[in-house]
Parts: structure tokens; sequence; C-alpha cells
């Protein structure tokens, strides 16, 4: 059994204030709500009530032995569970209708598999990096190297210009070294890229997913092409695409300011 979820009630958000924000991580190794997204979550704050909880497999939701005794395996199962974890956290909260916005390849599945499973409680979703929708990678990341050096190059790829972010990508390599490292994580991160037979790609069913959602796509994405997201977009039946040119995967890292209008601007429609 997992512990409850970290749920990170951002700066100045206030519990009567509506829309609600649901905002999920990404998918690397060692990371956590909080880190994820700190560039970001002020902006947010001051418009919406945010919702950042840790997804299962990562920061306070590692579990020793979580991948095996009959546990979890592939993308899909995790994306799954992920989704159930969500709608237990809005029923706590007594949410029953909110935005998603979902990071790559565990946030952004997740978000996919929670409009699946319960479309009438997302208002809209903004997806970002594919979602996951790729193919599996042909090595999982900085597991079989585990150092800081490896963690480091690990972050470089997510971002357009390393250059540009050198004190943040050395920042959070400490950070995400440490909790990459904690009992029960290598394990768990091993088994979301599991390639099993329900596949790497959850496009199959897309089609039924009503939820109105914009993809973004960093035009300098070095972890997914953005040819993912134009196929997420065009499966989604009230889907469109918009490639932010000089980012990278870490969109809401490489340009924030441009990321949270974009945001903002489809969330309010």
């Amino acid at each position: 059994m997992s512990a409850m979820p970290k749920e990170a009630g951002l700066p100045g958000t206030s519990p009567e204030r509506d829309p609600v924000l649901v905002l999920l991580h990404g998918g690397g190794p060692g990371v956590d709500a909080t880190s994820n997204w700190a560039t970001v979550r002020t902006r947010f704050s001051a418009t919406f009530r945010c919702l950042a909880p840790d997804l299962l497999g990562f920061g306070t939701q590692i579990t020793v032995g979580e991948a095996g005794d009959g546990g979890l395996h592939g993308p899909r199962a995790w994306a799954r569970a992920r989704a159930r974890q969500i709608l237990d956290l809005l029923d706590r909260h007594g949410l029953e209708r909110e935005h998603l916005l979902g990071n790559s390849a565990a946030g952004g599945a997740a978000a996919l598999a929670l409009m699946a499973e319960a479309p009438e409680r997302i208002e809209r979703a903004v997806l970002m990096g594919g979602a996951g929708t790729g193919p599996l990678p042909g090595a999982v990341p900085f597991y079989d190297q585990p150092t800081r050096k490896s963690m480091r190059a690990t972050l470089g790829r997510l971002v357009a210009d390393e250059h540009a972010h050198r004190e943040l990508l050395e920042s959070l390599a400490y950070l995400r070294l440490e909790q990459a490292l904690r009992p029960g994580a290598e394990e768990a991160f091993r088994s979301m890229f599991t390639d099993v037979p329900d596949g790497p790609a959850p496009l199959l069913g897309l089609s039924a997913v009503r939820t109105p959602v914009l993809a973004l796509h960093g035009a300098c994405d070095r972890v997914a092409p953005v040819e993912v997201s134009t196929r997420l977009a065009e499966a989604l039946p009230c889907g469109r695409l918009k490639v932010v040119p000089r980012a990278g995967h870490w969109i809401h890292v490489d340009r924030p300011d441009e990321f949270c209008t974009l945001v903002e601007e489809f969330l309010s429609k």
C-alpha cells in the first residue's frame, strides 16, 4: 500500500478558488512534483487553485517492492493506476470538475488515462512532450549508470540550451540523484518501461477522448520528436497542437512565460 500522496497546494491558492488545475509531473528519474513545477507554480497559483501530487512511483509515492509481487508493469498499467490515484485525490478534496496539465510520459499519460476513465471530471487538458504516446526508449534513462554525471546528462537533454540553465541543472542533478537512489525507486522506474503485450503507445482508443486538449511540444525537443504530438493531436477529436519555438522537452523551463500564457489562454476558453 502506497503512502498518502504529497499534495503541493501551491503558494497563494485558496480552497474556495476556481478553476482547479491539477499539475501532473513528468517521468524522469528522481522527479517529484515540487521540483518539476518550480519555474511556473507561482504564476499558475495566481489564476488557479493548483494541486500537484507526487505520482505513483516517484517522490513520496515510492514503495519498496511496488513493481513486483503482481504489481504494475508497463506504461499503460502505470498510467491507469495514476489516473485512479488522481481520482481519489479529487474525491478527497470534493472536486467534481477540473483542468489537467500533464507532463510527458508520466503526467501526460496519466491525464490521457484519466480522461478516458472519467471524462465527466475533466474540463480541459494541456499535454506536454507527446504524453508518452511515442515508442519506448531504447535504454532505461540513468539507471544503467547511476551517477551524478549521468543524471546531469539526462537532465541536459530536457532543455534546448543547457548553458542557459546551467545553475538549475546542477542543483536538480544533486536533488534528483538522491531521490532516484531511494529504496524501491529503480525497481519502480524500470517497471514503467517494461515492454509488455499492452504496447508502449496508448494511441488506440484516443478517438473516444472528447475532452478539449492542447498538445504542446518544443521545437527543439531531444527526447520525443514533434511528430509524436502531431499524431496525438490528430487522434484526439478535440485536439490541437502548438509547437513552441526555441524550447526543448521542458517547455516550462525553456520558455516559462510563453508556456504559462498558452496554458492560461487555452484553459480560460
